[in-house]
């Protein structure tokens, strides 16, 4: 017999493995290829289908004598009569004195009726569970092909035109599926089939294996069979998954692995420190490593942390403008400044209340709260506390409406002036003078060009680009490479890299004097990714991993003067590359992907001269 084309088609695109429908008894491939399963004709449609007696679904109604709605009528008469029966006989007994419990056979009998009548009532409210039907054989049959249809396309008994329409992620072809350095265990493959079907959300893998490798193994073959990529360059094996349950990546499917490189020694306030940078930015630790020499062989650099405090404002609305003024001068009075502190603190022991700032926008309330943390990072300790704060508030203005507990005038995670004014984290300044033989010698330039070229270009040029925190070379570089290190959060690079870069001729006009100030790094050495082997252990190269049990925060507040360091660095370096014209050389020497890229430039260019010899060696 010759195969309708169509179901040819249909035959080459699904897998091997597939279980096929049988149309009308005749299968659409040789037993010996593919699993057959038995399929009956479509279900009919509803309006098609007429209920007969041998066809008419068996309810649990029917068990009793008479109708359903004369035995409701009954029912509820008895328990109404029997109710006021009783009570009648009741209220008599108090009157005469009688003890209730002396029954006579009326009383026993309504009281029997109306247990009863109770009893069928509460059935009755639960009717839908009472008339829950009986399938029949036929009903289990059709509900089978429902299931069937649900996996295969249309009967394909007539011819199409139209190419059948893709295999469902469930049908993917799973002769190959196991992996072993995904699912090692057997029994991993039908739990990957669950979660492929919807079954089993993904989500919940860890906590019903009981395993995080395990649960990252079926993740990423799940992920394979419906996108059809195994991503074999992402590792997976390697990773202690169990450190970030919970606390730092949802549903993970591997891990990313970035070069981690040392600038250094860098001399600041009296101490030598080595800085981890985790970065693909070719040149980048090179020249930063060039900004530590030059400032080491100068006498080092100082700095000093000006302000610490993490900030969480809360958004509230007000009936008027009057009430949301009435809020503000609640907040700003100084007698109440020990009631607030005093409810805010109450959440930790490190949070404590340095201030309350407060904007209005109508009949709206922002109010940035700003407290020490420790040496946590502390958004989460800031928003309990605020969160204590609200909830006391409420007694004093109860027309008060919460909107959010952050109303973007922390500000977190966006640049904005209230950060480069005020700060938020740590404001940190870090200087130092370096001598003209070593801007000679080390930097290739001139103490001149450099003051020149840093009024021009980080000073005027960030003006005339309207710059908000971006009066630097590239702080952010800096301060990217060294978050992702140490287990920072990366998006608060954002405001994190806000600096002004200032550089001065001093000592006669000899020597340079190079400054940067940051008003808001956001830093932390405990809690979030700081916890992870890695990350730990850079923490730990720079002697401030964990929490100072001695002096909370100063673990946190020496980070953010090395960041500020790391940074001064890479400012004096990449501003002398600029000023003596080195900067595209390095870039040549050291950026390696330029070579691929030239060599790819290359083959194309061969490619398109050469056509008849690629189409040969194809």
């Amino acid at each position: 017999m010759k195969m309708n084309p169509s179901l040819s088609a249909y035959k080459e695109r699904t897998e091997p493995s597939l279980t096929i429908a049988v149309i009308e008894g005749k299968p659409l491939a040789p037993p010996e290829t593919m699993d057959v399963r038995r399929r009956l004709p479509s279900k009919p449609a509803a309006s098609e289908r007429k209920p007969t007696p041998s066809t008419a679904r068996v309810q649990a109604s029917d068990a009793l004598p008479l109708p359903i709605r004369h035995t409701n009528k009954i029912f509820s008469a008895l328990f109404m009569a029997a109710l006021y029966f009783l009570m009648c006989r009741w209220r008599e007994k108090v009157r005469t004195s009688t003890p209730l419990h002396l029954l006579t056979l009326s009383e026993i009998f309504a009281f029997v009726s109306l247990v009863a009548s109770l009893i069928y009532l509460i059935s009755f409210f639960g009717i839908t569970y009472v008339q829950s039907s009986i399938p029949s054989n036929e009903d289990e049959i059709d509900d089978e092909v429902v299931v069937n249809d649900r996996h295969f396309p249309p009967a394909l008994n007539a011819p199409s035109t139209s190419p059948p329409p893709p295999p469902c992620p469930l049908l993917v072809d799973t002769s190959d599926a196991k992996i072993p350095s995904f699912c090692p265990d057997d029994n991993d493959d039908e739990i990957v089939r669950s979660v492929v079907s919807g079954k089993t959300p993904s989500y919940i893998l860890e906590s019903k294996l009981g395993d995080c490798r395990r649960a990252a193994g079926v993740r990423r073959e799940v992920l394979r069979r419906i996108t059809g990529s195994a991503m074999q360059g992402l590792p997976l094996d390697g990773f202690d998954y169990q450190s970030i349950l919970g606390q730092c990546c949802e549903m993970p499917v591997g891990y990313v692995t970035l070069p981690v490189g040392i600038a250094g020694p860098l001399a600041l306030d009296g101490k030598i420190y080595y800085l981890p940078m985790a970065t693909t930015e070719g040149c980048l630790v090179a020249s930063t490593n060039r900004g530590c020499k030059a400032i080491s062989v100068s006498g080092g650099a100082e700095s000093v942390v000006l302000r610490d405090g993490m900030t969480r404002a809360p958004v509230v609305r007000f009936g008027s403008a009057k009430r949301a003024a009435d809020l503000k001068f609640f907040l700003e009075d100084p007698s109440n400044s020990d009631t607030l502190a005093l409810v805010f603190n109450r959440s930790s022991r490190f949070a404590k209340l340095q201030g309350i700032q407060c904007a209005l926008a109508g009949k709206n309330v922002y109010m940035r709260f700003s407290c020490s943390t420790g040496d946590a990072m502390g958004m989460n300790m800031v928003s309990k506390g605020v969160q204590n704060v609200l909830d006391y508030l409420q007694d004093d203005f109860p027309d008060m409406e919460v909107l959010s507990v952050s109303g973007n005038f922390c500000s977190d995670k966006k640049p904005s002036a209230v950060n480069w004014i005020e700060g938020r984290g740590k404001s940190v300044v870090c200087e130092a003078i370096i001598k003209e033989e070593v801007v000679t010698k080390v930097l290739k330039t001139s103490v001149p060009a450099l003051v020149e070229l840093n009024t021009l270009k980080n000073l005027a040029g960030s003006a005339v680009a309207g710059a908000l925190g971006g009066f630097n070379a590239h702080a952010s570089n800096i301060v990217s490479a060294i978050f992702i290190a140490t287990g920072q959060d990366p998006a608060q690079n954002v405001e994190s890299s806000h600096c002004i870069t200032m550089m001065e001729v001093v000592n006669d006009g000899k020597d340079l004097h190079i400054s940067v100030t940051m008003p808001s790094i956001e830093v932390g050495t405990v809690g979030g990714g700081t916890q992870l082997a890695a990350q730990a252990a850079c923490l730990d190269l720079l002697g401030v991993k964990g929490s100072n049990l001695e002096s909370p925060g100063a673990n946190s507040r020496l980070l953010a003067t090395i960041i500020a360091g790391a940074v001064l660095a890479g400012e004096l370096s990449l501003m002398s590359a600029l000023a003596s014209g080195q900067l595209v050389r390095s870039h040549m020497k050291y950026n390696r992907s330029s070579r691929d890229i030239t060599q790819a430039a290359a083959a194309a260019v061969a490619a398109v001269r050469n056509p008849s010899e690629k189409t040969k060696s194809q």
